[in-house]
């Protein structure tokens, strides 16, 4: 027989892993899980989130993995694939938006909406002060005057062959000078243009005065009536599989470029002080408690993920490896071995 063979520490060692190994399977596994949850959970009750982090850490975080890290360019074209899988699911032609938001929920949102009085008074004004607004405006009073004028009129519409005449009129005046249609159209521009801005006013306090909570109200629920029924895939016809991704990879350059902006840094900051602020020396277990973590949360993720994923490295051995490099060192250590050689 070889020295190995009879070597009390080797012989310790085997039966150390094989020990080890038993233990971390079955209802062994799950007991000792349960146990060392409830350990560490008790010692949380004690300790403060101070004791273990603090403000700078939590930003020294953020700022490598969520500012810092660099995302492969493979990322935005698997969001991309993956954005166009579910807007393909079948789940699209089955499910209706009120499967998704009630009616209840919708109802809420809109009555918050209209508390936000002050903010919507502010974007009717903005929108009709925009210059693009004001051309829209003109031009609808322009072309409004012109078919008065030529085709609406009462007196074309109650007297027979008056709007041919006036339009032949026209023809031979545009004949006899040219350039007349011009003119006319340049001087109505120009009252109108001296005109807007009073029309402008006139339509803003007609709409802050019309849109009051009830229209809004109504207007929104009919609009929101309407489409309830709907299938999600109803909603986003249109929206082809190229259009999304491109909205996917539009979504993941802002990203790139706004988590590196004072502004998100500021936000992040404020979160994080305030979580300080509010938890630092609290025990951990009232942060984790407010957050919804609770033993059964825990074990419940035990059982569905760590106990199945133990069991696969086990099965491919990396357990008993592993157990073996943490015990060898020690059965192999001069301390262990002198006591083993004094007990032989």
């Amino acid at each position: 027989m070889t020295r190995d063979k009879i070597d009390p520490g080797s012989q310790l060692l085997e039966l150390h892993v094989k020990h080890e190994v038993a233990s971390l399977k079955g209802a062994k596994l799950r007991k000792f899980l349960k146990q060392e949850v409830s350990e560490i959970l008790d010692l949380a009750g004690e300790v403060t989130l101070n004791r273990i982090a603090s403000e700078n850490q939590v930003m020294d975080i953020i700022q490598r993995v969520v500012v810092n890290m660099e995302l492969d360019a493979g990322v935005p074209e698997l969001a991309g694939e993956m954005a166009t899988e579910v807007l393909n699911a079948p789940v699209q032609e089955k499910t209706a938006l009120g499967d998704i938001i009630t009616r209840e929920q919708a109802t809420g949102f809109v009555e918050e909406m209209l508390e936000l009085r002050q903010q919507r008074e502010r974007v009717i004004s903005e929108i009709m002060a925009h210059p693009v607004y004001q051309e829209l405006v003109s031009n609808m009073v322009y072309q409004g005057v012109v078919n008065y004028l030529y085709e609406d009129n009462l007196i074309t519409k109650s007297v027979p062959g008056v709007g041919s005449m006036m339009k032949f009129g026209k023809r031979m005046a545009n004949k006899a000078v040219p350039g007349l249609d011009e003119t006319f159209e340049r001087r109505l521009k120009a009252w109108l243009s001296d005109s807007l801005p009073g029309l402008i006013n006139r339509s803003e306090l007609f709409l802050q005065k019309a849109l009051s909570d009830d229209e809004v109200r109504d207007t929104v629920m009919a609009a929101w009536v309407a489409m309830e029924d709907r299938t999600l895939a109803d909603l986003h016809e249109g929206l082809g599989d190229v259009q999304l991704q491109e909205f996917v990879v539009l979504g993941y350059e802002f990203w790139l470029q706004f988590r590196k902006t004072a502004y998100f840094e500021g936000c992040t900051r404020a979160v994080v002080a305030h979580l300080f602020v509010k938890y630092g020396d609290r025990p951990l277990t009232d942060l984790l408690g407010d957050v919804g973590v609770t033993r059964e949360v825990i074990m419940t993720e035990v059982d569905a993920w760590a106990i199945p994923v133990i069991d696969v490295l086990r099965e491919e051995g990396y357990v008993e490896a592993l157990v073996r490099r943490r015990l060898s060192a020690f059965y192999s250590s001069a301390a262990a071995r002198k006591i083993l050689e004094q007990e032989s």
